[in-house]
C-alpha cells in the first residue's frame, strides 16, 4: 500500500500534473469525477504569496471534493519558500508540493523551478528548510537533471528524500528537453528500485494511454503514475486507465453525447469560477482534445475559438450534439 504522510492508497495511484492556466478547480474536478487520484494546483509563485498578489492567492482555492490535494509552490529565495509554505498550509490542503522541475525561462533564470537542478544542494536546503517550517508532508516534482551530460536525478532524489520529502515525481526530460523528445524512464526506475530510496516514486512523462501506462508501471516498478498533457481536454484518460489496470480490457472512447455533456458541464463551471469573460476565452484551448477526431468539425471549432458570446456557444454544443455537422 503506498502511503504519502497520512494519505494511504489502497489501489495504485494516478495523478493529474499540475499544469499552469490547464488544472484549475474546474478541471480538476472533472478529472477526479473520472478518477484522477491525486492532485496539485497550478504552480505559485512563493513571492507572489507572500505579496499577497490576487494571482497567486486565487491558485490556492480549492474544494473537498478535490481531496487529497497539494498545493505546489516554487521559488529560489529560502525565507519566501519558508513563508509561502506556512500560507499555503493554512488554506488546509493535504500536502505541500515544491517545484523543481518547471523549464519556462522567467522561471528558471530566477534560478526557481528547474533552475535549481543546476545547485542540488540549495535545492535540497531550500526543501528541508520547508519541511521544518509545516506539518503537512512535503512531496517534490522535478526533472533527470539540467541537459543530457548533467543527469543528476539520483544525487537529487537522495538529498532530497534526506531532507525529509515524503514522495518525489520525476518528469522522464531534462530542462533542456523542454516538452521536446521522448520521456527517459530508465532514470526513473534507477531511483525507484535505489536500495537507499524508500519514499515512493511517481513517474511522469509522455503516458497517454492505458496501455503505457501499465507498460511503464510494471517495467520500472513505479509507486504512482502522473498524468499531464494527455489529459488536457480528455479527462477520460483517468477512468480508462483505472479500468485497465482492474481488467486488462480498453474501454471505448466517449462517444459525442458524452464529450458534450462534460466539455459544457466544464464550460458551465469555468464561467462561475472565473466569470463570463476570462471564462470563455480560457476553455478554448480544451476544445481541440475534446472533440478531437470528429469529421469535418474545423467550422464548429473555428467558432467555438472566436466568440465570446455564452449563448453562443452553447448553441454550437447543440450543434454538435445534433450532428449537423457531419
Amino acid at each position: 500500500m503506498m502511503q504519502i504522510g497520512h494519505i494511504k492508497f489502497v489501489d495504485y495511484p494516478v495523478f493529474l500534473a499540475p499544469l499552469e492556466d490547464i488544472t484549475d478547480p474546474p478541471f480538476r474536478k472533472i478529472c477526479k469525477k473520472f478518477g484522477a487520484d491525486v492532485m496539485y494546483t497550478e504552480f505559485i509563485s512563493s513571492e507572489g504569496l507572500i505579496r499577497n498578489a490576487g494571482k497567486s492567492t486565487v491558485k490556492l482555492e480549492f474544494s473537498a471534493e478535490e481531496r487529497p490535494i497539494g498545493i505546489q509552490i516554487f521559488g529560489h529565495n529560502v525565507d519566501s519558500m519558508i513563508r509561502a509554505a506556512r500560507i499555503a498550509e493554512e488554506a488546509g490542503p493535504d500536502m505541500i508540493d515544491i517545484n523543481w522541475g518547471c523549464p519556462v525561462k522567467k522561471v528558471i533564470n530566477k534560478g526557481a523551478g528547474a533552475g535549481m537542478l543546476k545547485d542540488a544542494d540549495k535545492m535540497a536546503m531550500i526543501t528541508e528548510a520547508v519541511v521544518k517550517a509545516v506539518s503537512l508532508p512535503v512531496t517534490v516534482k522535478t526533472r533527470l537533471g539540467w541537459d543530457e551530460n548533467n543527469k543528476n536525478i539520483m544525487e537529487i532524489a537522495e538529498k532530497l528524500q534526506d531532507a525529509g520529502i515524503k514522495a518525489i515525481t520525476i518528469h522522464g526530460r531534462t530542462r533542456a528537453q523542454l516538452y521536446r523528445g521522448k520521456a527517459d524512464w530508465t532514470l526513473i526506475g534507477k531511483v525507484k528500485n535505489n536500495p537507499r530510496m524508500f519514499i515512493p516514486v511517481i513517474g511522469n512523462g509522455d503516458i497517454d494511454g492505458p496501455v503505457i501506462a501499465l507498460e511503464q508501471k510494471k517495467r520500472y516498478g513505479v509507486d504512482g503514475i502522473m498524468i499531464g498533457r494527455a489529459c488536457i481536454g480528455y479527462p477520460w484518460i483517468f477512468r480508462e486507465i483505472k479500468h485497465y489496470f482492474r481488467t486488462g480490457k480498453l474501454l471505448p472512447p466517449p462517444g459525442i453525447d458524452e464529450r458534450v455533456e462534460v466539455c459544457r458541464a466544464h464550460f458551465e463551471s469555468s464561467i462561475a469560477c472565473k466569470g463570463e469573460k476570462r471564462g470563455v476565452v480560457e476553455m478554448r484551448k480544451f476544445y481541440s482534445n475534446y472533440f478531437k477526431g470528429l469529421s469535418h468539425f474545423k467550422p464548429v471549432k473555428l467558432k467555438l475559438m472566436t466568440t465570446k458570446d455564452i449563448r453562443e456557444v452553447h448553441t454550437l454544443f447543440d450543434i454538435i450534439l445534433s450532428r449537423k455537422f457531419l
